[in-house]
C-alpha cells in the first residue's frame, strides 16, 4: 500500500464521519491514525459508572445514519460506543484505522507541498492533507493541590476509571461537580460507605427527562420517516435554547427558574439548598442534566463540602476540616484548549501553531488556519456547543473539508491556506459576537474560556447558521498553492 494522500488523526465520532464522507466523496487514499487500541474517541475513555450522553440519543448521531432502536432517550456509553463501532464497519472504514499511532509531529514540506506525520513509534507518513479529528476533551484535567501525590489509597480521574477497584464499603472523595460527576456520583451513593463531595462552584441543574423506549416505541420508529420526525423535533426544541445564549442573557431566566423549582423540588433542606445554588448566571457554565444527582446528595451516606481544598494527605483532604478518605475520585474536567496547543505542528515556513496561536487559539470556520495548508481542524476552536448537538457541527465541518479537496481538483491546486485577512475578519465578528453574551457576561470562570477569559470553544450562534456558512467554499478566502 503506498502512501496515503489523506491522514485522519482520531477515530472518535468526528475522525468516522470525515472518514464516511471522503469515501462518499470517492477518496479512497486515507488512514486514521488512532493512538489507543479501539476506536470511539471520548465514549471509548469514559467508562465510568452511569456514564451516559446529555443530549438525546436521536440527535446525537450521524443524520445520514439514524439508529431507531436507542434504547433510552439518553444512551448509555456501551451503546454509542456500539453505534460508533457498528457505522466504521457498515460504512467500510474499519480497514482504514490504524490502531497504536499516536501522532507526536506534524511538519508541512513547503517544497514538496505536502506533511509529513510522525508517531510515537517511529512511523513516518506523508499525506498531502491532514484533518485532526481529535476533540477537545481527552486530556484530563487534575487539580493542583498540595500533597496531591501523597495519597496512599486509589486516586483516578473519571475518564481513566479504574475498574479493577471495588469501592463498595470504601469512603470515597469525589473532587468536582461537572458533567461527569453529576452522572457517577448517584452510583457510588449506591454502595460506599460514605461519599463526600468537594464542590468548588455549584452547577446549575435542569431535570433529566430520560426514559426507556419500549419495544413498541423502537417498531414505530423503525416506519419511514418515524426517525427522522422525531430527530427534526428534538433538532427545533433544542436549538431554542440558543435564544438565551446566543441572543440575550435576560431570555436565560426561563432556564433559570426552571433549574431553581427542580432544586427546590429535590432538596428539601434549606441548608443544602444554598449552598447547592449557583450565584453567577445559568449559561455561562455548562447547563447539567440530572434527575438523581440531588437525591444522592440527601442521602445519609453523602456529604457536601463548599470549603476549597487546601491540602491532600496520605489518608484524608483538607477543607475547612479535615475528611478521611479511601479513595479519591476527580471529576475536574479536562484541560480542552490544550488538547490543541501542546501539539507538535509546524506549517509553511517553519511557523509553529503555538506561535500562530501566541494571541490565542483561532480558526477560519474553526476548520482551518493560516500558514497550515491542507490541515483542517474538526470541532477546533469555536465550534463547540452549549446547547445542542457537536454531531451536527462535526457533520457540518466534514462537509466542507470534502469542499475545499473539490476545489482543489477543480483547480488543480495541490493545498489551499486561508488568506490571514480571512481568518481576521471572522475572528473579529465572532469577538464582537461572543462579547456581550452569557460566556462572558455570566460573571463565572468556566472551561470555556482560555487564560485571558476569551472564549474560544463555543459558537456563539444557531447551530443552523454555522450550517449556513459552511454549505460552501469562498475561494477568495484562500490562496491556492501549485
Amino acid at each position: 500500500m503506498g502512501e496515503p494522500g489523506i491522514v485522519i488523526v482520531g477515530s472518535g465520532f468526528a475522525g468516522i464521519c470525515m472518514a464516511i464522507k471522503l469515501k462518499q466523496a470517492g477518496h479512497h487514499d486515507f488512514v486514521i491514525l488512532e493512538k489507543a487500541g479501539e476506536l470511539g474517541g471520548t465514549w471509548r475513555d469514559n467508562s465510568y459508572p452511569g456514564c451516559a450522553c446529555d443530549v438525546p440519543s436521536h440527535m446525537y448521531s450521524y443524520s445520514f445514519e439514524l439508529n431507531p432502536d436507542w434504547s433510552r432517550m439518553f444512551a448509555p456509553q456501551e451503546e454509542i460506543q456500539a453505534y460508533l463501532r457498528a457505522c466504521a464497519a457498515r460504512y467500510g472504514i474499519t480497514p482504514h484505522i490504524r490502531y497504536g499511532k499516536h501522532v507526536v509531529s506534524m511538519e508541512y514540506d513547503d517544497a514538496a507541498r505536502a506533511w509529513t506525520v510522525t508517531t510515537e513509534d517511529g512511523d513516518t507518513l506523508r499525506p498531502k492533507a491532514v484533518i485532526s479529528a481529535i476533540g477537545a476533551l481527552h486530556i484530563p484535567k487534575f487539580p493542583e493541590i498540595p500533597g496531591r501525590e501523597s495519597f496512599a489509597g486509589p486516586a483516578f480521574h473519571s475518564a481513566e476509571w479504574d475498574h479493577s477497584v471495588d469501592l463498595t464499603g470504601k469512603r470515597v472523595a469525589v473532587v468536582g461537580t461537572g458533567a461527569s460527576a453529576v452522572q457517577f456520583v448517584p452510583q457510588l451513593a449506591r454502595t460506599a460507605r460514605h461519599v463526600t463531595v468537594f464542590q468548588r462552584t455549584a452547577p446549575w441543574l435542569h431535570p433529566k427527562p430520560d426514559f426507556a423506549f419500549p419495544s413498541a416505541a423502537r417498531r414505530l420508529l423503525r416506519l419511514p420517516g418515524a426517525a427522522r420526525t422525531l430527530r427534526a423535533g428534538i433538532y427545533w426544541a433544542l436549538e431554542t435554547r440558543a435564544l438565551g445564549f446566543a441572543v440575550d442573557p435576560r431570555l436565560m431566566k426561563a432556564h433559570e427558574q426552571l433549574a431553581l423549582r427542580h432544586l427546590r423540588a429535590q432538596v428539601p433542606d434549606p441548608e443544602l439548598r444554598r449552598a447547592l445554588t449557583p450565584d453567577y448566571l445559568i449559561g455561562c457554565k455548562r447547563i447539567l442534566v440530572s434527575s438523581d444527582y440531588y437525591p444522592a446528595l440527601t442521602r445519609q451516606n453523602v456529604s457536601l463540602v463548599t470549603d476549597g481544598i487546601t491540602e491532600i494527605r496520605e489518608h484524608s483532604l483538607v477543607a475547612g476540616t479535615e475528611h478521611e478518605a479511601d479513595a479519591i475520585v476527580y471529576g475536574t474536567g479536562f484541560r480542552v484548549t490544550d488538547a490543541l496547543t501542546e501539539q507538535r505542528i509546524i506549517g509553511r515556513g517553519g511557523l509553529k501553531l503555538q506561535e500562530a496561536w501566541r494571541d490565542g487559539i483561532e480558526a477560519y470556520l474553526g476548520i482551518t488556519t493560516a500558514g497550515f495548508p491542507n490541515l483542517f481542524f474538526l470541532l477546533g476552536p469555536n465550534t463547540g456547543l452549549g446547547h445542542n448537538s457537536v454531531v451536527f457541527m462535526i457533520e457540518s465541518q466534514a462537509r466542507y473539508v470534502v469542499e475545499c479537496l473539490r476545489l482543489l481538483s477543480r483547480t488543480q491546486a495541490v493545498a489551499v491556506d486561508v488568506r490571514p485577512q480571512a481568518q481576521r475578519a471572522f475572528n473579529d465578528r465572532l469577538r464582537a459576537r461572543l462579547d456581550p453574551l452569557v460566556w462572558n457576561a455570566g460573571g463565572c470562570r468556566s472551561w470555556y474560556l482560555d487564560e485571558h477569559g476569551v472564549n474560544r470553544t463555543i459558537w456563539p450562534g444557531f447551530t443552523f447558521e454555522y450550517w449556513a456558512r459552511t454549505r460552501r467554499v469562498k475561494p477568495g478566502a484562500y490562496e491556492l498553492i501549485y
